[in-house]
């Protein structure tokens, strides 16, 4: 036993040393959006070992998958989980919403840190007067419920919004709401404003691209070298479309009376491969779209309205998502094939380690996984 005790010691510690490693190869202050629409994605336990050793410990999750949130039970790994657009009516109901809370977050939150709940996703981007209606009491449903368990100053409760949401984009001093949306708005902020949770925005420069390519500069959305943009207001510089973007939502939460509320990027990225008419999608554009992003975020760059705000942006997405819906683009916005090799190296200047995207480091993963699953099968036999 003696004998078993001290090579199950020597495998782990192997194992502690080379997770460690790989762990240091790159340190982001970046979120991941981790998108299952797919029916070929590696388990969530491979999952959690990719971006530990990448280092990314900030996930964004669709639903609440328990799958995935025992797969990254203890690794400090921080996790937005989802509440879909289709629970809104139900989480209108305090008993509905303990239920899922009880049964959802609270079994996990002793071992995987679960920060924030998104309720909804997009939500006014459907149309649907229902949902629109029924947003702000399932998010307030949500949050006092989170009160009553003793959990609010643990999670954090808000709802990701897409960028036509937004009238004024341009200047970003100008930003400015769409007036249908004025009154649920009203209310959405002023409950950001009570409970001190972030405004999050779903935006992606390539849009704006793809459907004025003649119009707009390449350069300018994908953080390469241009002349920028002046907004007349202000006399402020933008050298990229995200920042102005950012600013504008700012713009228009000012505009409807607060300037207390952080604004948060819950999806930005670019897709690698795309339909004939969506121009602008590969995979060049998508290496040099979230490379220069990624370096701006090493950089804690703020926007040039908020300059000491470093900018708090989650990626869309980590995987190739084989099952979305949609023009093509749609199932290629990911870093990572699910075989887990790169779709295409953000590498920029040599900002990121090139050991990340090496067969190395590929290598190191499955060594790591054959090394806890031995040591394991070795104490279970002894």
């Amino acid at each position: 036993m003696a004998a078993s005790s001290s090579l199950l010691f020597t495998l782990l510690l192997v194992l502690l040393t080379f997770s460690d490693s790989s762990v240091q190869t790159l340190g982001l202050e970046v979120g991941i959006n981790y998108g299952q629409i797919a029916n070929n994605l590696p388990s969530p336990a491979r999952v959690s070992y990719l971006l530990r050793s990448l280092n990314i410990s900030r996930v964004k999750l669709y639903d609440a998958d328990p799958n995935v949130l025992l797969a990254f039970a203890n690794t400090n790994v921080e996790f937005i989980i989802g509440l879909g657009n289709e629970y809104l009516q139900n989480m209108t109901d305090p008993i509905k919403a303990q239920n899922w809370i009880q049964q959802r977050v609270q079994p996990y939150l002793t071992r995987t840190k679960i920060t924030c709940i998104t309720v909804g996703n997009e939500v006014y981007k459907t149309y649907d007067h229902l949902l629109w209606s029924n947003l702000l009491p399932a998010m307030q449903t949500v949050y006092n419920t989170l009160v009553n368990l003793g959990l609010d100053k643990q999670v954090t409760v808000t709802t990701a919004h897409s960028l036509d949401i937004l009238s004024v984009s341009f200047p970003p001093s100008a930003g400015a709401f769409r007036q249908d949306l004025g009154e649920y708005l009203n209310g959405i902020l002023n409950f950001h404003a009570q409970v001190k949770s972030p405004f999050l925005i779903n935006a992606y420069p390539y849009f704006a691209y793809k459907d004025k390519p003649n119009e707009v500069p390449l350069n300018y959305v994908l953080f390469q070298p241009n002349q920028g943009t002046m907004d007349p207001n202000t006399n402020l510089k933008y050298d990229n479309m995200l920042f102005a973007q950012i600013d504008a939502v700012y713009s228009a939460i000012k505009a409807m009376g607060h300037t207390d509320i952080e604004v948060r990027i819950s999806e930005t990225g670019w897709p690698s491969r795309g339909d004939e008419n969506e121009v602008g999608a590969t995979p060049e554009n998508a290496g040099l779209y979230n490379g220069n992003l990624l370096r701006r975020i090493e950089e804690k760059q703020g926007t040039p309205a908020k300059p000491n705000v470093p900018i708090d942006i989650y990626v869309f997405a980590l995987f190739n998502e084989n099952q979305k819906p949609g023009p093509t683009s749609e199932r290629n916005y990911g870093l990572f094939y699910p075989d887990g090799t790169p779709v295409y190296n953000i590498g920029v200047q040599g900002y990121l380690p090139e050991l990340i995207y090496s067969s190395a480091t590929t290598n190191n993963g499955f060594f790591i996984c054959s090394l806890l699953v031995l040591a394991i099968a070795y104490l279970i036999s002894s």
